[in-house]
């Protein structure tokens, strides 16, 4: 069975912040080293780059503008990621939604930095527009389920499937995350069993009191 790529989207959750980022990346590092499963986290802005440097966890960031280095007031450019340490990013959460022009810039950008682009979508045809893009990695995310603490992977099924299958009939390169309500290691499995690559998640690890615990779970299928 192939290892997942478990992804972490901290948010702006209060119990993201500062410290508490640290100890999730803690625990994430810890339990990557035990499993040999790729773990990445994706913090606020502001603990992107002590994140990147004090911990060897791909660190995402959780938005990028397809804009060059200049008059930007407000924006974040791939390049400023690239010299924050980072990873890639994510693009076009369904908590930060993009245009179509918008999502091509941001992966355009991160292909010159040689960063890894995640695109978020939320059904089959926006998957296979997505994947027309040439990203890293597609994301689905019903936004219905979206912190439900209901799994896409139980509720959902088929259009993990139906997504994973338009995203390959368009590029095959492309990897596919599926997220929404992912929460234990039967959710990843049957994650991977329809096909996906690994889960993109948050609450469930972000607000856990020990995330080491949750993200053991999580790995515990494979």
């Amino acid at each position: 069975m192939p290892s997942p790529f478990i992804l972490i989207n901290v948010k702006t959750f209060k119990e993201g912040m500062g410290n508490r980022a640290h100890m999730i990346a803690n625990a994430a590092q810890l339990v990557s080293h035990e499993s040999g499963i790729m773990i990445g986290i994706a913090p606020s802005y502001i603990d992107l780059h002590p994140l990147c440097h004090h911990f060897a966890i791909p660190v995402y960031a959780q938005h990028v503008d397809g804009f060059e280095p200049g008059a930007h007031t407000g924006h974040i450019s791939a390049d400023a990621l690239r010299t924050a340490g980072a990873a890639g990013s994510l693009i076009n959460h369904s908590e930060r939604r993009l245009t179509l022009a918008e999502i091509d810039a941001s992966v355009v950008a991160l292909k010159a930095q040689k960063l890894i682009s995640v695109v978020c979508t939320n059904n089959e045809a926006t998957s296979a527009g997505a994947a027309a893009l040439g990203p890293d990695y597609v994301a689905i995310e019903p936004p219905e389920l979206i912190g439900s603490g209901v799994s896409v992977s139980k509720a959902n099924p088929d259009i993990i499937r139906r997504s994973v299958a338009a995203v390959h009939t368009v590029n095959p390169g492309v990897k596919v995350l599926t997220g929404a309500g992912i929460q234990s290691g039967e959710c990843v499995k049957i994650a991977v069993d329809l096909g996906t690559d690994g889960v993109l998640l948050a609450s469930s690890v972000v607000k856990a009191k020990e995330p080491a615990v949750v993200l053991r779970d999580l790995v515990s299928k494979f």
